[in-house]
């Protein structure tokens, strides 16, 4: 039985690592063996998430500790065994719970998930969460959209040769005069 000062640092090392990522994802990872639970560490360990089993009782306190965070919404999947993964990446883990059930079954099964403030809850959100896009991913859409157009007038301008643009030119140099 752990002490209340061991159950205190718990809680302060929990909510460290809650405050440090917008991504957590509750999983249940009950009935998996210790060769599937070992290999899903090494997973997670190998795609840059950190994973970690947690009393419930600990990771609803560390949870209600974490300052201008609402993590109410998941209190009501943290029940059975708990397994949460940190994360960088939003999609991230629910690529690699995917790709583990593959080779796997159906364990680790998708409690919920926290995405930047965005909360989701069920397995059968676990499909879509892979298939989100990532920061970058976006922002690379972004910029490509904002320069097609641009593409688009800088060719329209240089056909023929580059007759276009000199005639555009001269006759703004014409209009000037």
């Amino acid at each position: 039985m752990a002490t209340r000062a061991e159950k205190d640092q718990a809680i302060t090392e929990l909510i460290g690592e809650i405050e440090s990522t917008n991504v957590l994802y509750l999983t249940d990872a009950s009935s998996m063996d210790a060769e599937s639970t070992s290999k899903l560490r090494r997973a997670c360990h190998k795609g840059g998430i950190r994973m970690k089993v947690v009393k419930n009782t600990l990771l609803r306190k560390a949870m209600e500790g974490v300052e201008g965070k609402d993590y109410s919404e998941l209190y009501p999947t943290i029940v059975g065994q708990t397994a949460v993964l940190f994360a960088e990446k939003g999609n991230a883990p629910a690529k690699l719970i995917k790709d583990f059930r593959q080779k796997k079954g159906t364990r680790p099964a998708l409690k919920s998930a926290w995405i930047d403030e965005a909360v989701f809850i069920g397995d059968d959100q676990l499909v879509m969460l892979s298939e989100l896009k990532g920061r970058e991913e976006l922002i690379g859409e972004i910029i490509g959209l904002l320069q097609s157009p641009m593409k688009n007038v800088i060719s329209a301008l240089q056909g023929s040769g580059g007759h276009k643009i000199a005639g555009l030119v001269k006759a703004l140099q014409e209009k000037a005069a």
